[in-house]
């Protein structure tokens, strides 16, 4: 399966004005344990999400592969999927497409974050992500991934993760997009077993 074989598959975007946190936290009761639409809050603005097959069959390779990366590399990387993460102190919630922490700590939120970026126009999400000072953000851009490292109080841009410094980001992201998912996993594992046997 290709990218090209989802067209014309976009995903749905509302975006409300004028919407305080309370109704924020009305439309997820509403909602309940269902994972869409996808609800983004951003003091005052509100912004629901029906992502499309192509944005769920990304997210979803994305950590099929970072995963049989953490099973390789030993790294105890435990996923939490689209977690709800929201601080009304901030006024800031939101929904990550894939989301970890690294270990077994129990956290408030996650160490890392995974969101596919298909449609632009919405609520800034790394704003979001700042106000809830998770510590690493990655978004699937145009076949790449963009990743952004809290410092401080801001964001600054890196072509290495913070948090999987051995992770090598531009070999996962070539089995991101243009494979069959099974297919992808094993030819990822067979790469890093390779180079592992090479060091």
């Amino acid at each position: 399966m290709t990218v090209a074989e989802f067209t014309p598959d976009l995903d749905q975007c509302a975006l409300l004005r004028g919407a305080s946190f309370s109704d924020y936290e009305r439309l997820l009761t509403i909602r309940g344990e269902s994972a869409v639409p996808r609800i983004t809050f951003r003091a005052g603005d509100l912004e629901l999400l029906q992502p499309c097959r192509l944005h769920g069959w990304l997210a979803k390779s994305l950590s099929r592969l970072l995963e049989t990366w953490s099973d390789e590399a030993g790294v105890p990387l435990n996923g939490y999927g689209n977690w709800t993460i929201r601080r009304a102190d901030r006024e800031r919630g939101l929904e990550p497409d894939e989301c970890y922490i690294l270990g077994n700590e129990q956290k408030e939120r996650p160490d890392l974050a995974i969101e596919v970026a298909l449609t632009s126009g919405g609520i800034d999400k790394l704003d979001v992500y700042r106000a809830l000072a998770v510590p690493e953000v990655w978004f699937w851009r145009r076949g790449r991934l963009d990743v952004h490292v809290l410092a401080g109080d801001q964001y600054t841009p890196s072509s290495t993760s913070k948090l999987l410094p051995e992770l090598d980001l531009s070999l996962l992201a070539r089995f991101v997009d243009n494979r069959d998912q099974l297919r992808a996993v094993r030819e990822y594992r067979t790469v890093i077993r390779a180079l592992r046997s090479q060091s």
